[in-house]
Parts: structure tokens; C-alpha cells; sequence
């Protein structure tokens, strides 16, 4: 069975999300290695939500609630984070509710703005982590599969993707309020992944000019050179830093990469002295009045001290979450259908394989019996064929109503009806067919 655990920013505090999302690559081996009853695990962590996604060996009983808590004792053990500090600030999704979830997720109608569009990629590199980990499982693979099919289907049939806006573009209008000019600010990116390529386009496109870009992780000119800006070095962050008047940071560093330290360091100081900006006479630092920052980091890329300085007004995740515009109506509602039939045929391929080994043994004892049928028919001189040819459509019309029957009862939950009946009937074991799936399917065509 399939199962998920979730918390996000409608169950859970910001803070708790930030612990969360500060080790998630050791979650999944962590539940996987726990407990022989977990088959497969991927984790989806962003900066709005924690999901772990596992498929649980269905004849273990009460498997639902030994997942949840293998998920709580593996983030506990991988983040640090107590499983009584989670109550509340999560919810279960199982069985045919999970696809539903992961799909809406991945198109954007669970995130802050309704229809992000980062979301999707964070999903498919999701379960690239866990390919690398050696954590997913055929199952899992499907899902997350689907999911991306479903994301794409939303983006191409509804309007909510021209609708929603993305994060970035969400902050950026609500520092419009405080830039009269884009073109006039000294804008500093900090970071160099995904994130901050999204986030150059968009200062571009709102007339921003004047950009350079520091990497805590020393990529500042390959990005720098790859986009036609100002590279930053370490010895010049603090300086560059208390001379911006926007700054922007967008790092998947564990720990705050931005703080008073930067913005109030002696060469930050002369610096900012040097430019013509003030130095603020109450707190003896170098900050220059006027400066915006804007932190689009999870965990938090700024210590949140640094809305403490004069002049400094700090934009997070947080303060951009209760900015959030109300979703687009129509463009969701479209979106959502979209998503329910999606979840709707996952289930349906999902129910039908789950059925598949009861039908191939049905198929293989009747393709038996009808091979030794057809040699006998052979050996009493059926020259033209037209007997193998008759008993060949007999078998057809002999399997079409039971092989409907066995699907119609899988998409009902109760594909282990039919085994049973098998079971009972003609002392089948669906674990052992006689012949192969591809086999049964070319004797299947001919019949």
C-alpha cells in the first residue's frame, strides 16, 4: 500500500518546516533501512512542505499505522526533529488518496501560490534522490511518474498556470511597494542553483540592471560569467553587501549565509561612507538606509536579526506566505478535475495489475488445455486447421467475460476475489503462472 506523510504550510509552522528541510537526503535510507515492512520511500522536501511518500508490504497488519510511525522515527533520527513535536502538524493520506495528493502537489494547487511553477521540478529531482539512494520502488516510480504526466496535462489544458505566479515573482511584487526604480538598484543574488536563474530572469524582466551575484559555495563566476553579471568574491561579500540596496538570497546552505555581521562590517562601513550612503547615527553601523532583503531561502538563508538594523526591512517565506493572493477559482476547479481523473486511471492501470497474475494463470491453464486439445485434434487429422481455428475462438470467448470480471473487481478493491475464486475453482496459484504475461498476450491475439 501506498502512504504518505505530510506536513506543509497549511498544517505546519514555518520554523518546524525550516528543521525539517535541513536534512532531508537522510530521511528515506533512514525509513527504508528501519523496517523490512517498508518496500520503497521518496522524500519531498521544499519550503513549504515535508513529505515522505512510502509503499508498505500490504499483508502486514495494521501496515498504515507501522508506516507513520517508521517515518516519525526515521525523520526524529535523520533531523533531529521529536515525533511528540509533530503532533498536529501533519497529516496521513493512504491507499487511493495518496496519488490525488502528490499530483495536486505537483501541480502547483498545494503551494503557497496556486500554480507555482518550481514545484514541479522538485518533485522530479525528489525521486532522482531517491533513484540515486537506491530508496524508490516500482510503485513509487509510477506515482512520481504520473504525477509529472498530471503536472503537464494542468499546464497544458488549464489556465492556472498563467494564473498562479511562482514565488519569486509573488516577492518581487510586494518589494514593487518600495522600488520606485528597478533600473536605479544595486541588487545582490545570493546563490547560483535553480532558484536564483529563476530569480535573475525575473529581476530582468522587471528592468533590473545592476546585479551581481556571491556563492557561498564559490560558483559566483561560472554563474556570473554564464549570465552576464557581476561575480562577488568572499573577501568583497560584506562590502557588496552593505552597499546593495536589494539583496536577495536563494541558497540551499543548512545555516544563515547573510546576517548583521555582513551588513555592519567595518569595510562595509567605508564602503557605504565611499557611496554617499548615511550611516545610521542610533546603532553605529554601516547599513544603508533604504535596503530591502529579500530571503527565499529554506532553511532561512538570513539571521532574522538583520531586520533589527535600521533601515532594513527583511522579506522571508514566512512574511510572503500571508501575502499570498486567494487561488484563481475557475483556472483550481479545472485544474482539480484534472487531477481527480488522473489519480483515477492510476488507479485503475494500479488495480489491474495488481489482478494481472490471477489472470495470467486462468490464461495459462486454459491456453494449456486448449494446446492439448488442438494436438489431439491434429492427430485425428485436422488438416485444414478448422477445428484448431474453432477451439482457439472458443477459448477467446471463454476467457473475455472472466478476464472482464477479474478487472471490474480490481478497480473495486477486491482483485483477491478473484484469486480466491481460482483458488477454489481450479486449484490455481496466481504466484506460479504456467507461461509468460508476453506469451499469453501473443496466444491471446490469435485466439
Amino acid at each position: 500500500m501506498l502512504l504518505c506523510v505530510t506536513a506543509s504550510h497549511k498544517t505546519a509552522s514555518f520554523d518546524l518546516l525550516e528543521r525539517l528541510s535541513r536534512t532531508p537526503d537522510d530521511v528515506a535510507p533512514t525509513l527504508v533501512g528501519m523496517t523490512p515492512c517498508v518496500q520503497g520511500a521518496v522524500v519531498l522536501a521544499t519550503c513549504n512542505r515535508f513529505e515522505a511518500y512510502v509503499e508498505m508490504d500490504e499483508p502486514v497488519t495494521a501496515a498504515g499505522a507501522i508506516g507513520v510511525e517508521a517515518v516519525l522515527e526515521a525523520v526524529e533520527a535523520a533531523t533531529g526533529v521529536p515525533a511528540d513535536e509533530l503532533d498536529g502538524a501533519y497529516t496521513v493520506h493512504s491507499g487511493r488518496r495518496v496519488a490525488e495528493h502528490l499530483f495536486s502537489v505537483a501541480s502547483g494547487l498545494e503551494s503557497v501560490v496556486s500554480g507555482e511553477g518550481e514545484i514541479a521540478g522538485q518533485v522530479r529531482r525528489a525521486l532522482k534522490s531517491a533513484r540515486k539512494e537506491g530508496t524508490t520502488s516500482p510503485e513509487l516510480e509510477r506515482l512520481f511518474q504520473r504525477a509529472s504526466q498530471a503536472q503537464r496535462k494542468v499546464k497544458n489544458v488549464t489556465a492556472l498556470g498563467r494564473a498562479g505566479r511562482s514565488l519569486v515573482r509573488l516577492a518581487l511584487e510586494l518589494a514593487d511597494s518600495r522600488i520606485a526604480d528597478w533600473s536605479a538598484e544595486r541588487v545582490l543574488l545570493v546563490g547560483t542553483g535553480a532558484y536564483a536563474a529563476v530569480t535573475l530572469a525575473t529581476l530582468r524582466e522587471r528592468g533590473a540592471v545592476d546585479i551581481s551575484v556571491y556563492s557561498p559555495s564559490g560558483r559566483a563566476e561560472i554563474f556570473a560569467a554564464k549570465h552576464g553579471i557581476r561575480p562577488v568574491a568572499e573577501a568583497d561579500y560584506a562590502r557588496t553587501a552593505a552597499r546593495s540596496s536589494l539583496l536577495i538570497t536563494c541558497t540551499t546552505a543548512t545555516e544563515p549565509v547573510l546576517g548583521p555581521q555582513h551588513l555592519q562590517a567595518p569595510a562595509g562601513i567605508a564602503a557605504a561612507a565611499a557611496a554617499g550612503c548615511p550611516v545610521s547615527p542610533s546603532t553605529g553601523s554601516g547599513t544603508q538606509r533604504g535596503q530591502l532583503v529579500v530571503d527565499l531561502g529554506m532553511p532561512r538563508n538570513v539571521d532574522p536579526a538583520v531586520a533589527t538594523l535600521e533601515g532594513v526591512a527583511l522579506l522571508d517565506l514566512e512574511t510572503i506566505r500571508l501575502h499570498a493572493p486567494l487561488e484563481e477559482l475557475q483556472a483550481t476547479d479545472a485544474a482539480r478535475t484534472v487531477v481527480r481523473e488522473a489519480a483515477d486511471t492510476f488507479h485503475v492501470v494500479g488495480a489491474r495489475q495488481s489482478v494481472t497474475p490471477s489472470v495470467i494463470a486462468l490464461r495459462s491453464h486454459i491456453f494449456s488445455l486448449l494446446d492439448s486439445e488442438i494436438a489431439r485434434a491434429r492427430a485425428r487429422g485436422d488438416e485444414d486447421g478448422k477445428i484448431e481455428q474453432a477451439l482457439r475462438h472458443l477459448a477467446g470467448v471463454l476467457l473475455h467475460e472472466p478476464t472482464t470480471r477479474a478487472h471490474e473487481l480490481a478497480a473495486a478493491g477486491r482483485a483477491e476475489d478473484f484469486a480466491a475464486a481460482l483458488a477454489t475453482l481450479y486449484g490455481l496459484s496466481p504466484e506460479q503462472p504456467a507461461v509468460s504475461a508476453i506469451d499469453l498476450l501473443d496466444d491471446a491475439a490469435s485466439a
